[in-house]
């Protein structure tokens, strides 16, 4: 059996993509996954048995003036000859890294070591980290077909988890236990939650008494709220249950969480992460949705209630038209084609 080390962290935009892949990649691989300790990587990844969770090093980029940033070169020479002779025990016979600051001193290590190396960008524009991985992988996987802009890009589409298929209505009704009949808008902001987000439910509950309420707050954030509408979870793996009470989602426009909305035919309004807070990734990808006609977006310089209240109307109101244009895409065979090339690595 061939040896597989994956890499990618930080947050469940890097991790969720891995954790689609790994039932399939199972089969034929014993895998090893590299990721920071006390992280969330660590804490989802090492709950699978099968796969043994490797402790590294990484430095992340801070997007601002900071002496810190001064520090990274010498920080990642160091963490890279860490990870060197890991792979070196490992003795991998390829590469799977997800992006972000946590793949690095893995891709440099393998780099340095002659192992293939195979990468996925999940947004519409490349981050600065795949952008670095770009020049020494052997393929980069995009979910995006206008991302490819390399003669190693591969148009995958975006790694789908098989469990969001099989949410389970009866286990969200029962944690929820609505008293009402109402439609459901669940609104989340990504594994570690959305500050912005959650201030706009808070600040506005009192105007959603004609829907039930599905929060997810993020981990940490839990805000005591009692009203027979509304339902506030920190974080939960199952979240995909929960997708089956909902009649519309609004949430930010990380890749993973839309086009996993996409693959379910769920309604969305998307509030993106502005420009001040990123590098524009999510605008982006929420404007090609909304190009699509698969979503409906608000900019957060936009959002109040009666915005938010009109996309809501709006949404339910043309259920059909999104629906429609969500189910006249291509089925996703981004596993498939991934885990393929993996194979004949």
């Amino acid at each position: 059996m061939k040896t597989l080390v994956m890499t990618g962290g930080g947050t469940g935009g890097h991790i969720i993509p891995n954790l689609a892949l790994i039932p399939e990649l199972k089969k034929d691989f014993k895998i090893y996954y590299l990721g920071e300790e006390n992280s969330l990587e660590q804490e989802l990844i090492s709950k699978d048995k099968d796969i043994t969770f490797v402790v590294i090093q990484a430095v992340k980029f801070v997007r601002k003036l900071t002496f810190k940033n001064l520090l990274i070169p010498f920080k990642m020479i160091k963490y890279i000859k860490q990870t060197k002779k890991i792979l070196q025990e490992i003795k991998p016979d390829v590469i799977f890294a997800k992006g972000g600051y946590v793949s690095l001193p893995a891709v440099y290590a393998a780099s340095k070591l002659k192992i293939p190396i195979y990468s996925h960008e999940s947004d519409y524009s490349m981050g600065l980290a795949n952008r670095l991985i770009l020049r020494k992988a052997k393929i980069m996987f995009t979910s995006f077909r206008d991302t490819c802009i390399s003669n190693k890009c591969v148009y995958s589409g975006s790694p789908i988890r098989e469990k969001i298929f099989t949410g389970n209505k009866e286990i969200a009704e029962k944690h929820c236990n609505f008293t009402h009949k109402l439609p459901v808008i669940m609104f989340f902001g990504g594994s570690l939650g959305s500050k912005n987000i959650n201030k706009f439910v808070f600040e506005n509950i009192d105007k959603f008494d004609d829907f039930n309420i599905i929060h997810f707050v993020g981990k940490g954030n839990s805000t005591p709220l009692n009203r027979s509408n509304y339902c506030q979870i920190e974080f939960a793996e199952n979240i995909y249950d929960y997708f089956t009470l909902a009649d519309i989602v609004s949430c930010r426009a990380g890749a993973n969480s839309i086009f996993e909305l996409l693959a379910l035919r769920k309604l969305m309004v998307l509030i993106p992460l502005s420009r001040e807070q990123s590098r524009g990734d999510q605008l982006q990808n929420a404007q090609v949705f909304k190009k699509e006609g698969f979503a409906q977006i608000i900019e957060e310089k936009d959002l109040n209630i009666e915005n938010f209240l009109k996309k809501i109307e709006n949404g339910l109101k043309n259920r059909f038209y999104y629906v429609n244009n969500m189910k006249k895409t291509v089925p996703n065979t981004a596993n498939k084609t991934i885990c393929n090339y993996l194979r004949r690595a």
